[in-house]
Formats: C-alpha cells, structure tokens, sequence
C-alpha cells in the first residue's frame, strides 16, 4: 500500500487579484507547464495521510480569523522566472502558528521562513524572465486585498486535486456609534 498523495495549503486569492495573476501566466508562462491557477502557497508538502487532522485544524482557524489584508508588492526575479512579493503580517502569522502545530510533518523547505508571492512565469530563460521583468515593473503600483480564505490540495504529481476550502468567517466588532448601547430607553 502506497501513501496517499501529499497535500499543498493555500491561502486565496481575492477574485480581481486571481483574474490578474491568472491573465499574467496565461501570457507568460510555458503553456506544457500551466496547468495551475495562480496561488499562494503557504505550505508545499503536508501528509496526505493526515487528511481529518488538517482539515480539523484550518476548520477551527477560519472561523476565528478575519481575512488577513496583503499588499501586492513589485515584481522580483525567482532564477528563471517572475513573481509578485506579497506583505501580509497576519498571513505570516497564521502560517507560523500553523507551522508551530504541524512541526514534526514539515519538510525542510516548510519549516524555513515563508516568502509569500505568486508566480507568473517560471522554468523559461534567464533572458526571456528579465525581459519580462523590465516590461512589468514600470507599470507596476502596489494594491492590496484581504484574503477570503485557504485551500487545501492533494498533489498529483503535476496537477493539483482541490479537497476542501476554508473561509475566513471572523469580523472585527463594530465601533458604536455615538449614543448607542448607553440605556437611553427609559
């Protein structure tokens, strides 16, 4: 009997950022490998046999988190390709409270720092992702968005199999407004 499949978490895209990075790598990267939307991966290798363990756990955390705000930053060289950096220190929390939890399931590459960013182009050459480069950053102005939710995939070795979403449900209490809440029925 073989594992199953391991499972990459995601944190979402708001839906006009998800249409522009889509767009991005339609027009930039090698179509033979584009075979995924654009995403933000916060952890690339979970078990897949720790299924109803992770899907308890993000379970619990959406419903208490308010979508965390990230600001889309310039545009960087990844070697052969280009991605957007992403801020987001509520996201950066998440993922290390996440990666506090599942420590001992962690390859090396989740347990180091996360570098948030989506990628729009990637395995092309050096010259063809500095070109690119140089045609996104004078256009370039930074945006931000709050994230909607996370989303877990099983990884089938190419493509990814999507298993389940989690919405960030959380809100931040209202500030009253002036007179309100003081008794003033009689």
């Amino acid at each position: 009997m073989t594992d199953p499949a391991p499972l990459i978490l995601t944190l979402r895209l708001d839906a006009d950022r998800q249409a522009r990075f889509d767009a991005l790598r339609a027009m930039y990267f090698p179509p033979e490998r584009n075979f995924l939307a654009a995403h933000v991966t916060l952890f690339h290798k979970l078990p897949g046999d720790a299924l109803s363990a992770i899907v308890f756990r993000l379970s619990r955390l959406a419903e208490g988190t308010p979508p965390p705000e990230v600001k889309v930053e310039a545009p960087y060289l990844i070697g052969r390709g280009v991605a957007f950096r992403l801020a987001s220190p509520a996201a950066d929390a998440l993922r290390r409270d996440l990666a506090q939890d599942w420590r001992d399931w962690l390859t090396p590459q989740d347990r180091g720092k996360s570098r948030l960013h989506v990628t729009v182009q990637n395995k092309v050459l050096a010259a063809e992702a500095k070109a690119l480069l140089s045609n996104l950053s004078p256009d370039f102005s930074p945006s931000a968005f709050k994230s909607p939710g996370l989303d877990l995939w099983r990884y089938l070795g190419g493509p990814w199999e999507h298993e389940a979403g989690f919405e960030f449900t959380a809100v931040s209490a209202p500030l009253p407004l002036a007179g309100e809440g003081k008794g003033e029925g009689r």
